[in-house]
């Protein structure tokens, strides 16, 4: 029996892990806690520190694993990478390159001396430094730690006099206590965050969304929503699909799905924000999967221990399709999740994590969302519609 260690333990890895257990493949699961929900679908859990390339190396050894996948989890994905390199083990791409890509601040200086479209961005340790690079940016500015995903530590800066507080903040949840500060870029219409696919570091599957945010949450950046197809325009689209297989051959990527944030500029311009060596988090490969019948997590656990792929390919959207992420605008105690008749036909999947007296937060994270709502619809109007009125259409009630 083939096995596969998959790090991290999200509820976002249960449809890796059914695939696996669908292909009769053995899946352990690895994280530093216990408690994660998806341990509980797994053969088998190690208590490790993902981030401990070294310890996950060693016991990857020990289990005799056929291959390792970190997936909708950004800090295992270079320790995926490093174990499966050392092992001679089916690998996403080089360790090196996958390092690069894993880094903002590596990621922004190798697009930059590639020749790629990319905002003014400076990566910093020190406080003291990056309060005297202040004039180099055009303001606002965005401050991120270099290694979070899920839009922890996040802010916009729209004045030099409140820099200082966001940087402490970014490195408060930095793991190698450190940030990056990078021109906030205007987008034109919605930002894109999906997934896309290459074998052998060929694309052969390219998506683009529209990525929309909750304006009254905690924090503004964190996705709220997304839907299909993208609002770019074509051109751009065609441009970034071209710059994003050049970035492939560049770093010699191999077989892999990739969670990509693009942006279509007021500037004119469209830029490469992010490219992950994974499946992006809230179950975009899944929404995908519906929307076009491309899946790319059953091929991606075949890719990782070794078995024969599924040929992949383009495919046109079946419809215009929407994913809501369930979540409270403010901490208090769940009651009850809402939602008009006027959508319920819409609705394909209704996802919901919590029952009624649990906790909820405020939405300052993509980890404090409560569930999905996936949505399908005849129109882009409809969409339009139903996402720029969500309180008309379903609320998250509380006590």
């Amino acid at each position: 029996m083939k096995k596969l260690m998959i790090l991290g333990g999200s509820r976002y890895i249960f449809p890796v892990i059914k695939a696996a257990h669908d292909l009769g493949i053995y899946v352990i699961t690895c994280d530093y806690l216990p408690h994660n929900i998806a341990h509980k679908y797994s053969d088998e859990y190690c208590n490790i520190s993902i981030i401990d390339k070294e310890k996950i190396l060693a016991t990857a050894k020990k289990l005799n694993i056929d291959g390792i996948m970190s997936f909708a989890c950004d800090p295992g994905v270079v320790t995926a990478a490093y174990v499966a390199e050392q092992m001679g083990l089916p690998n996403v791409g080089p360790y090196e390159s996958v390092c690069i890509l894993q880094n903002k601040w590596k990621f922004r200086k190798f697009l930059k001396k590639n020749g790629f479209t990319v905002p003014t961005a400076k990566g910093y340790k020190s406080v003291k430094d990056a309060l005297e690079d202040a004039k180099i940016f055009h303001w606002p500015v965005i401050v991120k730690p270099t290694d979070c995903a899920g839009s922890k530590g996040v802010t916009r800066v729209d004045e030099p006099e409140n820099l200082k507080r966001s940087i402490e903040f970014a490195l408060s949840l930095s793991h190698s206590n450190e940030f990056i500060i990078e021109d906030f870029i205007t987008q034109q219409g919605y930002s894109s965050d999906s997934d896309c696919y290459s074998v052998d570091g060929e694309l052969k599957f390219v998506s683009f969304n529209c990525q929309r945010f909750d304006c009254n949450a905690k924090n503004p950046y964190t996705p709220a929503a997304y839907s299909w197809p993208s609002s770019m325009t074509t051109r751009h689209q065609e441009e970034l699909k071209n710059e994003i297989q050049r970035l492939l051959k560049l770093l010699r990527m191999e077989t892999a799905i990739y969670n990509i944030e693009t942006r279509e500029g007021i500037d004119g311009k469209a830029y490469i924000m992010e490219l992950s060596p994974r499946g992006g988090g809230n179950r975009l490969a899944e929404c995908l999967r519906y929307a076009t019948g491309v899946d790319m997590i059953t091929n991606m656990v075949k890719y990782s221990v070794g078995l024969p792929v599924d040929k992949i390919f383009q495919k046109p959207y079946d419809g215009c399709w929407a994913e809501i992420i369930l979540h409270s605008n403010k901490p208090g105690v769940f009651k009850e999740l809402w939602i008009s008749e006027e959508i319920a036909a819409n609705v394909i999947e209704r996802d919901l994590w919590i029952k009624e007296g649990a906790s909820v937060g405020g939405f300052c994270a993509a980890n404090e969302a409560i569930g999905t709502l996936i949505l399908k619809f005849d129109s882009q109007e409809r969409i339009e519609e139903v996402l720029g009125n969500q309180g008309k259409y379903m609320k998250v009630l509380l006590k």
